[in-house]
């Protein structure tokens, strides 16, 4: 009896067709399945640790820094730093098990190779990394780099799977790595295309991986990347309201029928300033993309680390100017509401009272200025205080800007607050300029208090005597015969004293 299996490895078909290499297979199965039982029964405390590579090497060879977990797993580790005078070659991993008096003992290693880039003594700093989820820090070391060196045979136990050997295959044959295609591909899209001034568009930067992509794709220093994307994303001629992406998640998304993820990297809300049109260059990033093993092994290395750049289209969004109209350059542009609150609308004169204007709705809310309120001696208006609310959400930029007043009125009467209180904004939905008035109206009584007001102005001391002095008529030329004998007496008085001057003299 014959029966055939086929293993689906990625991008080749191994098959086996006797019943001896079926036998051979349940065997490595079973041995397989006991070391890990025996891997599941019994543990010792986690230990984690960075080990460096030797003090001397050749200028050919490879400098290893590993980091290596004893009994546990290896679940997540930060970026291999970079060091002066060598550059990555990738990663590599190794596993052993051992067994002693019954205890068994488990050790993973991620080794990263260094290449130096040429002959001289090299200075590693400290540094540390976060290993599942703990900070290990490494001090540092000097490592000397000599001329190139014959290349000796790698006699690494871990070089090799050992059931090759087991099931009769050969051990000298090279691990043979291919690259996949893969199903994947950088976008950077806008909502819209053509906006006013001060209209909001959203951009969005997102990496999109195929459900059925088989190629191992990896972020590549991510926060690097994006320091330098952010500087050809950001318009210069534009406020931003950045959306803040925090936690980089895959999304399930459709495009054309079919299933992807989408890790979002970057989105902003951008309204321009003036009409210069906007233009987004494409944007690159690089991700770690690895080959994998033509026929995978169960201890041996299974995928080699390399590179893949991945471009996004460029965009162009075209600015339009507003409409014409008086206001045109000082209006937000948008869907607004008003919502409005007063704390009493039956008021005495002098009576003070609190009014709240609040405009909501889709659009810049930092760029919402105050209502301006014309001169009136009917009230009395302070300046507001102002209380904004800005939410991101929804590849939309909603909120609120509230203006807080506090009046007094001066006049009795019936008054709306609509001859003082409007906002004109250009309203999106309408595509043309929209106005918020108040609804509210105050009925006021009382006396008027405008004379109250000229009395609180202080006008001096002079005009204070007026009402103690008399208000009888004098005749002014009274006074001309008293004028007379006081010059006559200054007239004296001057000869004299040039009379005594002299005779002293």
């Amino acid at each position: 009896m014959e029966l055939k299996i086929t293993l689906n490895l990625y991008c080749s078909n191994v098959t086996f067709n006797t019943q001896h290499m079926f036998n051979n297979a349940i065997l490595k199965y079973v041995f397989s399945t006991l070391i890990v039982v025996l891997f599941l029964s019994q543990s010792f405390a986690q230990e984690i640790e960075i080990e460096l590579g030797p003090n001397e090497i050749a200028e050919n060879q490879g400098f290893p820094i590993s980091i290596v977990v004893k009994n546990g797993r290896l679940r997540s580790y930060d970026e291999f730093p970079d060091f002066p005078g060598f550059t990555k070659r990738g990663t590599s991993s190794q596993s052993s098990t051992n067994i002693v008096n019954g205890q068994i003992s488990s050790s993973h290693k991620i080794i990263m190779t260094y290449a130096p880039t040429g002959q001289g003594t090299f200075v590693l700093p400290p540094f540390q990394m976060e290993i599942n989820g703990t900070m290990i820090k490494s001090t540092g070391k000097k490592v000397k780099v000599g001329p190139a060196t014959q290349q000796r045979q790698n006699n690494s136990p871990f070089s090799h799977d050992p059931f090759e050997d087991f099931f009769g295959r050969s051990r000298s044959a090279p691990t043979e790595y291919v690259d996949i295609e893969e199903d994947a591909f950088l976008a950077l899209t806008v909502d819209k295309n053509e906006v006013y001034i001060g209209e909001g568009f959203t951009s969005t930067l997102s990496f999109y991986v195929a459900d059925d992509n088989r190629a191992p794709l990896q972020f590549h220093e991510l926060g690097k990347q994006l320091n330098e994307i952010l500087k050809e994303l950001r318009p210069e001629n534009c406020w931003e309201e950045n959306f803040n992406i925090e936690n980089i998640n895959g999304e399930p998304v459709t495009i054309n029928n079919k299933g992807y993820a989408k890790y979002k990297l970057y989105q902003a809300t951008f309204y321009p300033l003036n009409t210069e049109t906007i233009k987004f260059s494409p944007i690159e990033l690089k991700m770690i993309k690895y080959k994998v093993a033509r026929n995978p092994s169960f201890f041996g290395q299974n995928r080699q680390e390399d590179f893949k750049t991945f471009y996004s289209k460029a965009k162009t969004v075209k600015v339009k100017e507003l409409p014409a109209h008086p206001l045109r350059e000082k209006v937000a542009v948008g869907n607004y509401r008003l919502d409005e609150k007063i704390n009493s609308n039956d008021l005495q004169t002098g009576q003070s009272f609190s009014y709240q204007f609040s405009i909501y709705g889709l659009g810049n809310i930092s760029a919402i200025e105050k209502p301006s309120l014309p001169k009136t001696k009917e009230f009395d208006f302070y300046d507001p205080n102002i209380m904004q609310n800005v939410n991101r959400r929804n590849n939309k930029v909603t909120g609120s800007k509230t203006f807080n007043y506090f009046g007094i009125p001066n006049e009795p009467g019936t008054h709306k607050l609509s001859n003082y209180f409007e906002w004109v904004f250009f309203n999106l939905a309408k595509d043309d300029y929209d106005t918020l008035r108040s609804t509210e109206i105050l009925n006021v009584i009382g006396e008027s208090k405008k004379n109250e007001h000229i009395k609180a102005n202080d006008l001096g001391a002079f005009y204070d005597r007026i009402e103690f002095e008399n208000n009888e008529l004098e005749n002014v030329n009274q006074y001309e015969k008293t004028k007379l004998l006081v010059n006559v007496f200054i007239f004296i008085m001057l000869v004299l004293s040039g009379f005594l001057f002299f005779k002293k003299s």
